[in-house]
């Protein structure tokens, strides 16, 4: 795993986007993996190292986030600005680097690929929703889609739930605090080893200069929420435009996508199979061996590669 940034426009000026970057940089087939609403890129280390051998798998931290900056206008924290960052990651990562080999190249054109690489999305939540936006856009550079635990049809009642905790910037004298702390409001995570646990806690963690603990990311990332009356997201005109193949993924016991909405979604737009997780809420972490073997299979029966 290398680790590496790239910048992004705001109203205010520029900021960087952080993101770690597993697998060989010449690979063709690329996998960007985007995160929840208050996570980070490193809660997918378990599926990038799994995917590495076969991709090139690079995972950004959304401004705001893990190492990306913070952003100056608190009101900038919205999609539209999130998919412009994406846009600039999906631009760098698409074009075949001039370094590569001529018989590399010229394999590509033979392919039709006219020097441009396959792009992979796996979003979590937030990341899903991206992922969704991007892909309906026509002439979306995304050729396989995995959205986990999200969908077009967001329930009032679950925004609350994540509002609840967003950006209230709680503080912690020990780590072991801020570990407790972060097993309790991510229990819907489902069965988690100590291991990953502690791998979320300490990758989502933040020592300050006074010794306490607490989130590395910035609580004004819940701006929308604080100026927003919460009704129910309703983004079924986009869900409707996604032609590319498309995975589902569900905890079975989640309160953002809800069975039937899941069920709705599999009828209509891109048509995904849909794999629900027992035991897990919102949403699957992607760390265990099933989820991860469900999400590698996907990606790999692409029989354009």
């Amino acid at each position: 795993m290398q680790s590496d940034h790239l910048l992004g426009l705001s109203n205010s000026g520029f900021h960087r986007i952080a993101y770690t970057d597993w697998g060989d940089p010449a690979a063709e087939r690329v996998v960007i993996c985007v995160h929840g609403l208050s996570r980070n890129c490193r809660d997918f280390d378990f599926l990038a190292g799994a995917l590495a051998a076969d991709f090139r798998v690079v995972c950004p931290d959304v401004a705001g986030r893990g190492r990306s900056d913070w952003l100056t206008n608190k009101d900038d924290y919205n999609y539209p600005q999130y998919l412009a960052d994406m846009n600039a990651l999906i631009a760098r990562l698409s074009a075949r680097p001039a370094t590569a080999g001529w018989l590399e190249r010229l394999a590509g054109l033979l392919r039709g690929r006219k020097g441009e690489r396959r792009i992979y999305w796996v979003g979590t939540s937030m990341g899903g929703l991206l992922g969704m936006l991007l892909a309906a856009m026509p002439q979306s550079p995304i050729a396989r889609l995995v959205v986990n635990d999200v969908g077009p049809l967001i329930p009032r009642e679950s925004l609350q739930r994540i509002g609840a905790y967003l950006g209230k910037n709680p503080t912690f004298k020990t780590f072991e605090e801020l570990d407790a702390y972060i097993r309790q409001i991510s229990a819907p995570f489902g069965p988690l080893t100590d291991a990953q646990w502690h791998h979320l806690t300490l990758h989502g963690a933040k020592q300050h200069d006074d010794g306490s603990w607490g989130m590395c990311y910035d609580p004004d990332i819940a701006a929308p929420f604080r100026k927003t009356t919460l009704f129910d997201v309703d983004l079924w005109k986009y869900w409707d435009a996604i032609r590319c193949p498309t995975l589902l993924l569900r905890g079975a016991e989640s309160d953002l996508l809800l069975k039937k909405t899941a069920e709705e979604m599999q009828t209509r737009g891109p048509r995904p199979r849909l794999v629900e997780f027992a035991g897990v809420g919102h949403a699957p972490m992607l760390m265990a061996a099933d989820q991860i073997g469900v999400v590698r299979e996907f990606l790999l029966n692409d029989t354009r590669s």
